[in-house]
């Protein structure tokens, strides 16, 4: 065997600290946003409210040209070039101008109807669990209706931590159904192992940790897996020496692989557990002008920051190198906060305008226009990895001419149709309602009927799937229909 040296090239991702900062960021909820912010004003001297800057013009009307792939919100500045890779762009400004972004000329709630000020003022939305948000990702995977169930017993294992709970037990009783096989079990564990927040539904802290390496784009990912090999209480001690023997890594290696280890979630469920909020505002608002759907950041939200300007003259005045270093550390703290809020508002406006789009017909005519949509799609269109759409959509909220959406309401689930197409499993939810709603009391419809009407327009649904969806309206069943 001979033995060569070959060179070459090899694009890779490092998971910087500042776009990690900006994946932080874009997940969490406006109430979480503006606890993070609070602190860092607090403990930040160089981070400072900016408070005459005034918001301007960020709304743009869908069917224009743009594509979604990258303009900037106003549509006047460079276009940021996202990667597949690299869902949120890290070169922007240090100044984040909050015009980008946010609209209004004359104060926060400039441009915004009288309708949705009051609204604004009056309207209130529950948080969802993690059950909640496992559930709802169960829902629009790529599951057939067993695989589905198989998914949600799975979720009701799962426990506050995050972590799936006697897998052994739950598996024996799943293989224990006859429809069901070791591979189909085994294949659902691994598409809920994918769903958000990474590493949830782990059987162990050393497969948690693993599950979300998997999913991370750092050129350091192979290092760290390799690492996880070695004995946890090693890792958790930071032994390097005895990791770098156990791993063959070098040291070098090992504490890379260990910088990236720390950065992970031990808990995925833990950020679900802290108290939820009663009421949460919109992040988006939808209205319609002159026949264009108009996407905007809620303006009321908007908290413009900026350095200091007495940051060169603090750093001149420095008296010692240690001086110095912690005003450059309190800097970079600042700036990479204000470049990741500016990244999280471009981020949820292109993801809502594209959601806007394709749901259009949703938003003008209701549920049965809805069209079916995953989070791969809507990652695919923006060129975005699936996950920074997940987090974009997380505990956000669209206030539209007809009421209060989770951005989630705007992906559905599909089912065929006889043309050979496919239509949105909420479509079909709302067409049982209108048929429902418009049945004979004396002669309530039953699961078979509605299938039977539905399959005269053209959708192919089981009786069983017309009874899951029935529950899940909280319709009761014919006989208790005609009963009242």
């Amino acid at each position: 065997m001979k033995t060569t040296l070959a060179l070459g090239t090899r694009m890779s991702l490092a998971l910087t600290p500042a776009l990690r900062h900006a994946l932080h960021l874009l997940q969490l909820s406006h109430l979480d946003l503006k606890t993070e912010i609070s602190e860092t004003l607090d403990s930040n001297f160089l981070l400072e409210m900016d408070d005459q800057t005034t918001t301007g013009t960020a709304e743009e009307a869908l069917g224009e040209d743009n594509d979604g792939k990258g303009s900037s919100p106003d549509g006047d500045s460079a276009p940021v070039q996202v990667q597949a890779d690299a869902p949120i762009p890290t070169d922007m400004p240090i100044d984040a101008d909050w015009r980008d972004i946010y609209d209004g000329e004359a104060g926060p709630a400039a441009h915004l109807d009288a309708d949705t000020q009051d609204y604004l003022q009056s309207n209130t939305h529950v948080s969802e669990s993690l059950r909640q948000h496992l559930e709802w990702q169960a829902s629009v995977a790529p599951l057939d209706e067993v695989e589905t169930q198989v998914a949600l017993a799975i979720i009701d294992a799962v426990n506050d931590d995050g972590y799936l709970e006697d897998w052994d037990a739950l598996r024996e009783a799943l293989l224990a159904v006859p429809e069901l096989d070791a591979a189909c079990v085994d294949r659902v564990l691994g598409v809920v192992q994918g769903f958000d927040p990474s590493g949830v539904a782990a059987r162990d802290i050393r497969e948690c940790l693993a599950l979300q390496l998997r999913a991370s784009p750092s050129s350091d990912r192979k290092r760290a897996e390799r690492l996880l090999t070695a004995p946890i209480e090693l890792i958790a001690q930071r032994n390097t020496r005895a990791l770098a023997r156990a791993t063959r890594l070098s040291l070098d290696d090992v504490e890379l692989a260990l910088q990236l280890i720390t950065t992970l979630q031990p808990h995925p469920g833990r950020p679900w557990q802290a108290d939820e909020p009663d009421y949460i505002e919109p992040d988006v608002i939808v209205e319609k002008r002159e026949g264009h759907w108009l996407v905007r950041l809620n303006p009321r939200l908007a908290v413009p920051l900026r350095i200091t300007p007495l940051y060169h003259s603090l750093l001149n005045r420095a008296k010692s190198a240690h001086e110095r270093q912690s005003i450059k550390q309190h800097y970079e703290q600042a700036h990479s906060l204000i470049k990741g809020l500016k990244s999280r508002g471009e981020t949820l406006l292109r993801v809502t305008r594209h959601l806007v789009e394709v749901q259009r017909g949703y938003l003008e005519h209701g549920a049965e226009a809805m069209n079916p949509l995953v989070l791969k799609a809507v990652a695919d269109a923006l060129e975005l990895h699936a996950s920074t759409v997940s987090r974009a959509i997380a505990n956000k909220y669209l206030l539209t001419p007809q009421g209060l959406f989770a951005l989630k309401q705007f992906f559905s689930s599909h089912v065929e149709t006889s043309v050979g197409g496919t239509c949105s499993a909420t479509a079909v939810q709302a067409m049982i309602k209108r048929l429902v709603d418009a049945e004979d009391a004396a002669h309530p419809l039953s699961d078979d009927a509605l299938c039977r009407l539905l399959d005269k327009d053209g959708i192919k649904v089981a009786r069983r799937t017309i009874a899951k969806y029935r529950e899940q309206l909280s319709i009761p069943a014919s006989h208790e229909r005609r009963s009242r």
